[in-house]
């Protein structure tokens, strides 16, 4: 059985609150720190605390093989009737909406930088986990992680006439820690996709829906 849980429910900070240089599937956050944050999207964190906890209790008592799939911030080109909503936390920068603006905020300052990955890859490493007969425990699936002003250059070259919200340059001097998918790469799985082609795909199916104009 394959969970698809969530980078909501990992932290980039240790106990003492300094950032870790790796964070890996071991830097799970805990509920008092999110309840008493209670950060942008903090529902969404908890709920997915708490359902993997009891998904793996339950597995536990039950003989079943469970996989927890950590997802990062997922984009490219979807089928859905409305935009996803990980796509519009992506494209804050973009669409100014203080709503997505504000989750994106909160991820960074949690975890250090903004992670991705392809639709492709994260229902490839579901299939991939599911028929793995060594996959146990969890896996991180990140293609890439970018620091924010990193990640709004791409946006920004992507298309040059978008108006983008800008962060200050400071950012570039702080050291951000790795949010490693070693474990699922050392289990064998290979990313299709990169940075530029996420970005790319993701602004195309935005432009095509009428989401984005150019």
């Amino acid at each position: 059985v394959v969970f698809t849980s969530s980078i909501s429910t990992i932290t980039a900070k240790d106990s003492n609150g300094n950032s870790r240089s790796v964070v890996d599937e071991s830097c799970q956050t805990t509920i008092d720190p999110v309840l008493n944050a209670k950060a942008s999207g903090w529902v969404y964190v908890l709920s997915k605390l708490l359902t993997e906890e009891a998904a793996f209790k339950f597995a536990n008592e039950n003989a079943i093989d469970l996989v927890s799939v950590i997802t990062t911030t997922v984009a490219g080109p979807f089928l859905t009737t409305t935009i996803p909503s990980s796509i519009q936390v992506l494209l804050s920068p973009i669409t100014g909406d203080p709503k997505y603006l504000s989750i994106l905020s909160a991820v960074k300052a949690r975890m250090g930088s903004i992670a991705l990955v392809h639709i492709e890859d994260i229902c490839s490493a579901h299939i991939f986990l599911m028929e793995h007969d060594r996959a146990e425990g969890k896996y991180i699936c990140c293609a890439c992680s970018s620091p924010m002003y990193e990640l709004i250059n791409h946006l920004a070259q992507e298309n040059p006439s978008l108006d983008i919200q800008r962060l200050e340059a400071g950012e570039k001097s702080t050291k951000l820690p790795e949010i490693s998918s070693r474990k699922l790469k050392d289990l064998g799985f290979t990313y299709k996709h990169g940075i530029e082609d996420i970005i790319h795909q993701t602004i195309t199916a935005c432009v095509d829906y009428g989401f984005l104009k150019i």
